[in-house]
């Protein structure tokens, strides 16, 4: 039965079902509210785990790196600067191929300051080796996250679950969440292999030459190739338990004989079905990247089929150059007969409202030059003389 819950509180529950062994986090906004409700269940003993309070994301990110290699099943979760500090650890935990979950509450990044939404934090990190899954809302949050912790154990690589902050995390919607009976026989046992035991000792992240170390690296990126096929399963197997139809990779969802077609990740994918509906002229396929890390290139290819004109909406901006998921949209498209030209923007930057007016003006504007990317929505009062004459930024 459906009911009303916070996204915070449903992801809360979602992993309570899949039992975890170790949880630990620093709190930070949007993020907090996750692991407040998995300390009400360890408090009301609706959860058995050992919830670690601890000084700082990095803290964080080391103490269940280190249970989940002494074979505890473990869960994190942050957002925006709490993952940047824990960076370095990020990297640690996916080239140790520890498998653990996170949730990434996602937030704009400092500086200005911004407490609200946008996709900075977990691209920041895109290239730190870990499966990452976008959710475009909150019942989804709930089935990846469950999915997530099956992935990550059988592909022996972290997952980062990516849940838009505040817009997700402090919205009400109603959810269907499963019974436990359903997780257990979905998700088993936490076993890792490779589990530190004194009575065995083994040596992990130890010291690797340059004779070695490009191996190393090839390795961990096959296995992130690889896992496209576990989550593929992952996402088709609880399907089949819950009888909810899911997209694994890439969401497209419009008539096969559009010819237009805009691409994103995360919520505004919801925004997107809304506007569409309103301005309803033009056929249009919606497409939702859930898998950016590993990078879908074949399912994108053929979810792409039929368009010629692609627009590519980003959460987030590499300053100086193109767009971060526009770039490799154009990688992945690149040498196909009949390929869509790719158009790039961004969009809902700092937690900047994404209205339903700016679909007819993301209609309109692939019909405008835009050799680089832009953001396409600037208020230009807001910006100084020489920007608005010349359309330069400011500093």
């Amino acid at each position: 039965m459906p009911q009303a819950l916070e996204g915070s509180q449903a992801i809360a529950r979602a992993v309570a079902l899949c039992q975890p062994q170790v949880v630990a986090a620093y709190p930070i906004t949007p993020q907090t509210h996750i692991v407040e409700h998995i300390a009400s269940l360890v408090a009301d003993g609706r959860l058995r785990c050992e919830l670690v309070s601890v000084e700082s994301e990095f803290s964080a990110a080391s103490v269940v790196l280190g249970a989940a290699c002494a074979g505890s099943r473990a869960y994190t979760a942050t957002a925006s600067q709490g993952i940047l500090l824990m960076s370095e650890v990020l990297f640690n935990i996916s080239g140790l191929r520890v498998p653990l979950v996170m949730t990434c509450a996602n937030r704009a990044v400092s500086a200005p300051l911004s407490i609200w939404n946008d996709q900075q934090d977990s691209m920041a990190v895109r290239d730190a080796g870990w499966i990452q899954l976008y959710c475009a809302d909150n019942q989804e949050a709930v089935d990846t996250t469950i999915q997530a912790f099956r992935i990550a154990e059988r592909c022996e690589l972290p997952v980062m679950v990516c849940v838009d902050g505040f817009t997700l995390t402090h919205t009400l919607e109603p959810l269907e969440l499963p019974s436990q009976d359903m997780v257990d026989g979905f998700l088993p046992p936490y076993r890792f292999v490779r589990a530190l035991d004194p009575l065995a000792p083994i040596s992990m992240g130890t010291l690797v030459g340059p004779e070695y170390f490009t191996e190393v690296r090839q390795m961990h990126h096959e296995a992130l190739l690889a896992a496209e096929k576990e989550i593929v399963a992952a996402a088709a197997d609880w399907s089949a338990a819950c009888g909810r139809e899911l997209a694994p990779l890439v969401r497209a969802d419009g008539p096969p004989e559009a010819r237009i077609g805009i691409l994103t990740l995360g919520s505004v994918f919801g925004t997107l079905q809304d506007a569409r509906e309103r301005f309803a002229d033009t056929p249009v396929r919606l497409l939702h990247l859930r898998s950016f890390r590993p990078f879908p290139v074949e399912a994108l290819r053929a979810a792409c089929q039929g368009l010629s004109e692609l627009v590519v909406l980003e959460r987030a901006l590499a300053p100086g150059a193109d767009g971060i998921v526009g770039t490799e949209v154009r990688s992945a498209l690149m040498g196909i007969d009949g390929a869509p030209r790719v158009h790039n923007f961004a969009v809902g930057l700092g937690g900047r409202d994404v209205p339903l007016s700016i679909y007819p003006r993301l209609l309109a504007a692939i019909h405008e030059p835009h050799p680089r990317m832009g953001t396409i929505d600037i208020d230009p009062r807001y910006l100084p003389p020489k920007a608005r004459a010349t359309g330069e930024t400011p500093p």
